[in-house]
């Protein structure tokens, strides 16, 4: 076990198996093993850390997909009631109204898997939701589009804002009785977005009941994606009411 220059980078020449020499040989490859040892240690770390924010991204893109599904189905089924009734009166606004339809779906189906979409497809399909809701309403709704502002090579979260537009037919047309005006502006400065709508509030009406109502995306589910979806410097959220209007204002980075 032990013979003339068995240690090469050793002090000395070690001819005997002696106490010194044992504990000198274990230090030595104490320390190599404990070098090693740091080094596996180290690479199985990062390697449970990559997966653990692989893991919580995944997380992430469904709870965010989810949230995006969730355009209410009473939407839908008005729509198809409406274009029922149409079609009963025989009526030349039914072939548009379907088409006005599937263009909707369309998009709701094919273009809203990325994390951003353009900003200005997405205002298409806000305005096809609008002409829905205007052939559904008819002469007693009025809605006020103003867009400024460069919109092309913009990008937003798939329908993000279609939760205001529909949360302002959920509680202002739909309890509403008589003319209804809501007031819609898209205003792009450098890199943000200057969102606002407003809708009258009806004469009674539950505050609570206009974060969240059953089957419809609601303004909570629209926080939750601002959440996860921006930084807090990227967006500003502000909810309240002004002279028997109900305002939402949104800044947001595109």
């Amino acid at each position: 076990m032990v013979s003339h220059n068995v240690w090469p980078e050793g002090p000395e020449v070690t001819n005997n198996l002696t106490l010194n020499y044992a504990i000198e040989m274990m230090l030595g490859e104490l320390y190599v093993m404990a070098f090693v040892a740091a080094i596996k240690v180290t690479l199985d770390w990062l390697r449970e850390h990559k997966k653990l924010i692989d893991v919580e991204k995944l997380q992430l893109e469904t709870e965010l997909r989810f949230l995006r599904t969730q355009i209410s189905p009473h939407f839908f089924f008005n729509t198809l009631n409406n274009i029922y009734a149409l079609s009963v009166e025989k009526s030349d606004k039914t072939p548009k109204t379907i088409l006005k339809l599937s263009e909707l779906m369309r998009y709701l189906l094919h273009e809203t898997n990325q994390k951003r979409q353009s900003l200005s497809k997405e205002i298409i399909c806000l305005q096809n939701y609008l002409d829905l809701e205007r052939i559904r309403y008819g002469d007693l709704l009025k809605i006020n589009i103003n867009i400024s502002g460069e919109i092309e090579d913009k990008q937003i979260a798939p329908m993000l804002l279609l939760a205001f537009i529909e949360n302002s037919f959920k509680h202002g047309a739909n309890k509403n009785i008589g003319e209804i005006e809501i007031n819609i502006d898209f205003n792009v400065i450098d890199d943000f977005l200057y969102f606002k709508i407003s809708n009258p509030i009806p004469t009674k009406m539950d505050n609570n009941e206009i974060i969240s109502y059953p089957g419809g995306i609601g303004i909570g589910n629209v926080k939750k994606r601002l959440e996860l979806g921006y930084k807090a410097e990227e967006y500003n959220l502000t909810i309240g009411e002004n002279n028997s209007q109900y305002i939402v204002d949104l800044k947001i980075k595109v």
